[in-house]
């Protein structure tokens, strides 16, 4: 088993945004998928970039990504935010979520980030272990919020 760790480029776009549905079914949310491959794309590759792509490659196929964009902390600055890690579901088990994770941390600290975010669903017991053997840290005096883009439409100008 060969894993190619490497940034994402355009042509990997189909493949990934084939793996982010398999995320949205495990989730119970694919009737939440809202992207497209020409959005995906352009949001990673046009002319402002939204966000970074690492991919993790076996036999010329796409089987796990790292999704990750800038934030910026008031207290801390510059941090990378971790979208999502997932590998497809055949091959879990080998790593490749390791070597995503490994890489997508090495990019943060060459780029000066100050250290990285991300969110875990709270009965996501597989994903919880995985990332406490980076030794994460787990905040449960914060709550997750946002609001839609339907409450957004409510301040048009």
């Amino acid at each position: 088993m060969n894993i190619i760790i490497r940034p994402g480029k355009p042509a990997d776009i189909p493949q990934v945004f084939e793996l982010i549905k398999e995320l949205a079914v495990y989730e119970k949310a694919l009737h939440e998928v809202e992207t497209s491959v020409e959005k995906l794309t352009e949001d990673a590759f046009g002319e402002k970039p939204l966000y970074g792509l690492i991919v993790a490659e076996m036999d010329n196929k796409i089987v796990g990504i790292s999704i990750f964009y800038y934030r910026y902390s008031t207290w801390k600055g510059k941090r990378l935010y971790l979208e999502d890690i997932l590998v497809t579901e055949k091959q879990r088990g080998k790593r490749i979520g390791s070597q995503l994770f490994e890489a997508t941390a090495r990019y943060a600290n060459e780029q000066g980030c100050s250290g990285m975010n991300w969110l875990v669903l709270d009965w996501n017991e597989p994903a919880i272990k995985f990332y406490k053997k980076f030794g994460a840290y787990f905040e449960p005096e914060w709550v997750n919020s946002g609001i839609t883009k339907k409450e957004l439409e409510k301040y048009k100008g």
